[in-house]
């Protein structure tokens, strides 16, 4: 039998009007961060923005999403791949676990090929410190063309 995981997105506030449909045809596909779910079934229990800078809703989004159920809540790969990445997301990761025992992970869909090549000639995440945060939204260079 499989376990069912119950899921919040919080995707950037520049993308507020976001139909979402990256993040859920991963979420359907199991690909880029939902990889992870492989085994088991999922259920969407939340989807909403930051709020903008400097993330006002996401105090109040976590709530509410575990109220809803939510074991994991995802950061989109969008706060990710806009230009300038979100300079809170490290903060959004440790409020989101310490207030609410919930899980993070940041990233959504694959990060499409347009935005890494971008990123990577831009040289956004040289720094060590985003390498841990893109690993899940990594995917072979198909997978990420698929996604432009």
């Amino acid at each position: 039998m499989t376990s069912k995981v119950k899921i919040g997105i919080i995707i950037c506030n520049r993308y507020r009007t976001c139909a979402g449909g990256k993040c859920l045809r991963a979420l359907r596909n199991k690909e880029g961060a939902f990889q992870q779910y492989a085994d088991s079934d999922m259920e969407l229990v939340g989807y909403t923005t930051c709020d903008g800078c400097p993330g006002g809703n996401v105090e109040y989004t976590g709530e509410e999403m575990v109220k809803n159920g939510a074991q994991v809540i995802h950061l989109a790969t969008g706060l990710l791949v806009g230009y300038p990445p979100c300079p809170y997301i490290h903060t959004f990761k440790s409020f989101l676990e310490k207030r609410y025992g919930v899980k993070v992970v940041v990233g959504t869909h694959p990060i499409p090929k347009k935005y890494l090549d971008l990123h990577t000639s831009l040289g956004t995440w040289k720094d060590a410190e985003w390498q841990p945060l893109l690993e899940s939204t990594m995917a072979d260079e198909a997978t990420r063309k698929a996604y432009d």
